[in-house]
């Protein structure tokens, strides 16, 4: 389906979505993260229950090794609209990715058995007791956490979590609301996406034409020389968020100080995220000559500690065994032309070994996708049966 464009410009398409979200749901809450999209989307969303005299929730879920200008300006909004909001700063242990180290590829945030080590402490008000909600398991996934939240808040009551996401960041943002700026998540819970088809340039031209607060922040990284593509807040440490590790040092040597212990292989990964070549699997890579590619990803895979070892193995196992089945016998080239590999339209040796340099754990760049929560299951459910897994016959 092609785009259709509207009479009207992206920020009265938007106040019209937000209006229409006030008109047909019975609670509305916020997923703020304090970003340059949430923020705009806040700002949109507060003027409208401003209005109406309603009060909407905000969710902010807090992971720890962030900003410490991101939690200043998340603060300035809670106190700018506390008349209207419902706050949930919430900060507790959750499992996120580490892609800057194989010795330790998830890291916990919040977590009490390394509270010497945390990079900051979180806000008096922020919720911190892990029995507060009643869904919520120490160690669980951020993506588990969001709608399993969002089912708790919306009391069996037609809910609308808004999310700031916009379709030009990504095709996997594109593919999300791509049948609409509505989804539903769960039997209760929908998402709202009112800024989706706002452009990096439409957020700035309203950040500075209405002088609302804005993460200073994202001023830091333009100073810095960072492309406004390559801006993010989110912790450091994951797959696409380490590229953005060398900023750290530049903008909050304190911040940066607290990130190096935290957890393994931060500095190391700061220094050479952007180095071509073996260090991280960039570009065009080498092997030692004693070695075919084939020999050298086994020598890269048991070099590495158990877990991880396990990790690998098994999924480049299921990569071989699915290229060999449709034409590959008895087994993958051990390289082929660098566009076909690049494509992913050819397996090789060679692919493998550029995704165990990138330290790539889930091995996206060899086709799969990241393991699926149960909650993003129902939501499938949803999309294509019409059908809730936790609806009585389901």
């Amino acid at each position: 389906m092609g785009k259709r464009k509207l009479e009207i410009n992206v920020l009265e398409a938007a106040k019209e979505r937000i209006k229409y979200t006030f008109d047909n749901f019975e609670r509305i809450y916020v997923s703020f993260s304090a970003g340059k999209d949430s923020t705009v989307m806040l700002h949109l969303v507060m003027e409208e229950a401003i209005k109406r005299k309603r009060n909407v929730g905000v969710l902010l879920v807090d992971l720890e090794a962030q900003y410490q200008h991101t939690i200043e300006h998340a603060l300035n909004c809670f106190k700018l609209y506390k008349k209207y909001i419902i706050p949930f700063w919430v900060s507790l242990p959750l499992n996120l990715r580490n892609a800057v180290s194989v010795y330790e590829p998830f890291w916990k945030c919040w977590d009490t058995e390394k509270k010497k080590l945390w990079v900051r402490q979180p806000p008096k008000t922020a919720i911190t007791d892990t029995k507060y909600f009643n869904f919520f398991k120490e160690g669980m996934e951020f993506e588990d956490f969001v709608p399993k939240f969002g089912e708790w808040f919306s009391r069996k009551k037609k809910t609308a979590c808004l999310v700031g996401i916009r379709t030009d960041e990504s095709l996997n943002r594109y593919r999300a609301i791509e049948s609409g700026f509505t989804t539903q998540i769960s039997k209760h819970l929908h998402n709202v996406y009112p800024i989706y088809d706002w452009k990096v340039d439409d957020i700035w031209i309203y950040h500075n034409k209405t002088k609302k607060p804005h993460n200073k922040i994202y001023d830091l990284m333009y100073s810095a020389g960072c492309p406004l593509v390559d801006q993010r807040i989110c912790q450091p440490y994951g797959d696409d968020q380490k590229k953005g590790l060398w900023l750290f040092h530049i903008l909050e040597p304190k911040t940066w100080e607290k990130l190096i212990l935290r957890v393994n292989g931060v500095n190391t990964g700061a220094l050479y995220i952007k180095e071509q070549g073996n260090i991280n699997g960039n570009n065009y890579i080498t092997k030692p000559e004693q070695h075919t590619w084939k020999s050298f990803s086994e020598h890269l895979i048991n070099s590495m500690p158990v877990v991880t070892k396990k990790q690998y193995k098994e999924k480049i196992s299921i990569f071989i065994n699915k290229w060999v089945d449709r034409c590959y016998i008895p087994d993958i080239p051990d390289e082929v032309y660098y566009n076909l590999e690049n494509l992913g339209k050819v397996p090789s040796y060679r692919r493998i070994c550029k995704a165990v340099l990138k330290n790539d754990f889930q091995l996206k760049t060899l086709g799969f996708s990241q393991p699926k929560s149960k909650t993003y299951g129902d939501y499938l459910n949803i999309k294509y049966n019409g059908t809730y897994a936790n609806d009585k016959g389901h």
